[in-house]
């Protein structure tokens, strides 16, 4: 093998080794990462870590995006998993996948979705990893409306609003109308508002019954969507 090839695989796996003890950091100290504590369970110099992340925002990034991209692979999965024709079947495994996710990845969803980090500005690196749950619960909607399976509802939009989301609709879901992309994305943020609910403690003791209450409540969102 090449000398250059070692030093790549060397690398990479010094990268990845970099960021699975950051995770770990993630998980006990949150998100204000330091690199010298993350060199120092390495047992490297603080210098030798800055040849791999110039920055701690280097490595956030790294971090989100991984996260993200993970995150989306599992609500993409689930939704490919589901004939393609039951919508509210899709609609209901992407959002049980993305709670699955966020429950087994407690430190990583609140990178994504927790509060922001003091003096990190996400990248534009990090907007088409972000995309990816998103576009598949929106994917559903356009999937119904081109096979005729979900009319779109007949909904009095703000003009402002509806020239926001014809934008949206023309650089991302082309031929979605205005009104179902609103309830769409309605339904999206209400999505990660249960589960950050969830995952935070804020529903506290009242509702033991979680995964039953969840299901209830993504069937409420698909009811709101008009799923058949």
């Amino acid at each position: 093998m090449p000398a250059s090839s070692i030093r790549a695989r060397v690398r990479a796996e010094m990268i990845d080794e970099i960021k699975a003890t950051a995770r770990r950091h993630l998980a006990t100290d949150g998100a204000d990462l330091s690199l010298r504590a993350v060199a120092r369970d390495m047992g490297m110099v603080s210098s030798a870590i800055y040849r791999y992340f110039p920055s701690r925002d280097d490595l956030l990034t790294a971090l989100i995006i991984e996260a993200y991209h993970a995150l989306g692979e599992a609500v993409e999965s689930a939704d490919a998993a589901v004939d393609r024709a039951d919508l509210r079947g899709r609609w209901h495994a992407a959002c049980r996948a993305a709670r699955t996710w966020a429950l087994a990845h407690p430190a990583e969803y609140a990178l994504l979705y927790g509060s922001p980090v003091p003096g990190y500005a996400a990248p534009v690196d990090t907007v088409l990893p972000a995309q990816r749950p998103p576009r598949t619960l929106i994917g559903i909607l356009r999937d119904g409306v081109a096979d005729g399976r979900l009319a779109p509802p007949d909904d009095d939009l703000p003009e402002p609003v509806r020239s926001d989301l014809a934008e949206i609709a023309t650089g991302l879901f082309p031929g979605l109308p205005e009104a179902l992309l609103a309830r769409g994305m309605a339904g999206w943020t209400q999505l990660f508002g249960l589960i950050s609910f969830d995952l935070f403690g804020r529903l506290g003791p009242a509702l033991p019954h979680r995964d039953a209450y969840f299901d209830h409540q993504t069937a409420l969102m698909a009811d709101l969507v008009g799923l058949p």
